[in-house]
């Protein structure tokens, strides 16, 4: 026995070779991501700290930070009525714009999952939207569709309808950029067609020959079995919500009347308007903080209602 152990026993000098070539090749893997590890802690881990560090500090970019510890977080939460409107007008966008996204993308994912000829084609235009939507052109472009004499008005006054004062009018100007969100639905429509082509076709079948119509095996197959990618889609446009600027802050500017006063539109005049760089800071770590509760209800809440295969249902 103590012979067969002697032969099977690794030498010292064979750890030394085994740990020198495991030593290699970490330093390997790490030469290899240090390019985006480097990135990661200059670009995005570094920032992060020096705001953390400024959101309790009266810092203008003019002169030192002076440390004033919480009262930054404390005017931003009791003091100041556009934090409030920020706030309201960024939930109501989120809670209006991502449902109604979602509702558009599933239905004409679902129309380009027929397999018939030219789908393809018809997808790849849809998706368009989902990349130049976000672009400064189309901002202008939406705000020149939308003005007082825009085309929209010019196609009402065509057709004898009134027309109104779309981006200058309070009450229409958020739905304008509502609407703008909801035709970039061509991100989550890939990736609802990717997860309607998982679902098995003898589901259907099955469900075909026992009667069930296609309302009813909607409801039974397709939307159970999609909840998991219906669950990422939610997730990742309601925090993609959440982070609009560029089509507020150049439609509208905020107005009228605070009525598109989004969170980021007023953290970046509060910042490069006003100077104010510590309380842009707070401001910033107040959304993170909030951003990050309404996530942690959908994971939280998403025991009820996604459904996975491997886990038989929960």
């Amino acid at each position: 026995m103590s012979t067969e152990l002697a032969k099977h026993e690794i030498s010292p000098e064979a750890k030394k070779q085994q740990r020198k070539k495991a030593l290699k090749e970490s330093l390997t893997g790490y030469a290899i991501i240090s390019p985006w590890l480097i990135g990661f802690l200059v670009l995005i881990v570094g920032p992060m700290i020096a705001s953390l560090y400024l959101s309790f500090t009266d810092y203008d970019m003019l002169s030192a930070a002076g440390w004033v510890g919480f009262e930054n977080y404390t005017k931003i939460l009791t003091s100041d009525p556009r934090f409030i409107q920020s706030v309201k007008v960024t939930l109501v966008f989120v809670f209006i714009s991502t449902p109604l996204k979602l509702i558009f993308a599933l239905l004409l994912a679902m129309l380009f999952n027929t397999g018939r000829k030219g789908t393809g084609l018809f997808t790849t235009i849809y998706y368009i939207p989902s990349i130049i939507g976000g672009s400064v052109a189309i901002a202008v472009v939406w705000r020149q569709m939308f003005g007082r004499n825009g085309a929209v008005n010019g196609l009402m006054e065509a057709i004898g309808l009134p027309t109104m004062n779309w981006i200058g009018n309070p009450d229409t100007a958020l739905s304008v950029l509502i609407l703008l969100i909801i035709w970039q639905f061509g991100s989550p429509m890939i990736i609802f067609l990717a997860g309607l082509r998982q679902i098995p076709t003898e589901l259907y079948e099955a469900a075909s020959v026992d009667g069930a119509n296609r309302f009813t095996q909607f409801l039974k197959i397709t939307l159970p079995m999609l909840t998991p990618v219906i669950f990422f889609n939610l997730v990742m446009q309601t925090i993609g919500g959440f982070m609009t600027f560029t089509q507020a802050y150049l439609i509208t500017g905020g107005g009228p009347l605070d009525a598109t006063l989004f969170y980021a539109v007023y953290l970046y005049e509060v910042a490069f308007t006003y100077l104010r760089m510590g309380y842009a800071s707070a401001m910033a770590w107040i959304i993170l903080v909030l951003i990050g509760v309404i996530t942690f209800i959908l994971f939280k809440t998403s025991k009820y209602w996604v459904h996975y295969e491997s886990e038989g249902g929960r």
